[in-house]
């Protein structure tokens, strides 16, 4: 499948379906690399990092478009902090000993989970869920806090960005909501359009 017709369909299907993608993808992807990593490891321990990578990859797409109906530019900062990180991750580069992978996953989920806050169409409580999951993943720009903190940083991180996927999973978004969010952005950029 071609990468136009993928994108053609993720812009046909109602946001609910792109949503709950998105949770099913995330949850898929975390439990095959862990399952992968702790029982199987070795050189499937390198396929459970390209599953989990193809997967986040995946769900940073389907974020970018659930969320540019709230602001487009904060989405596109989101999605390109998770892309630097997978990057990082595909590479397994570590500057100077610093996770800078999950670091700008950290980066990620804070923007998302303000994204999520302004939404009105999920509930606020997941955007603070995000926010803090986000926070728990910067205690990796320092290797001592982070080595600290663990394991309850990482135990706070996974909880909190994994209730907001669960959600996207069961409930998906609140659809009426979600297209009054675009219908107004669309209209902000068609008058930013007639003012040039």
């Amino acid at each position: 499948m071609s990468k136009a017709v993928m994108i053609e369909r993720i812009r046909g299907a109602s946001p609910r379906s792109v949503a709950r993608t998105a949770g099913g993808l995330y949850v898929f992807s975390v439990l095959t690399a862990l399952f992968l990593e702790l029982f199987l490891g070795g050189r499937l321990g390198y396929a459970a990092n390209i599953i989990q990578i193809s997967g986040m990859a995946a769900v940073t797409l389907l974020c970018y478009h659930i969320f540019k109906a709230v602001n487009k530019n904060l989405a596109l900062l989101a999605a390109c902090f998770n892309f630097v990180g997978l990057i990082f991750e595909a590479f397994l580069l570590t500057p100077h000993g610093v996770n800078l992978a999950i670091v700008f996953h950290g980066l990620f989920c804070v923007v998302i989970g303000y994204l999520i806050f302004r939404s009105a169409f999920l509930p606020r409580v997941l955007g603070l869920l995000m926010v803090f999951a986000g926070l728990n993943w910067l205690t990796f720009l320092i290797t001592s806090l982070a080595n600290h903190l663990s394991p309850y940083n990482l135990a706070c991180g996974l909880l909190g960005e994994a209730s907001v996927f669960l959600w996207l999973l069961i409930m998906g978004v609140n659809v009426q909501r979600w297209k009054q969010k675009t219908e107004a952005a669309s209209g902000v950029h068609a008058h930013l359009k007639a003012a040039v």
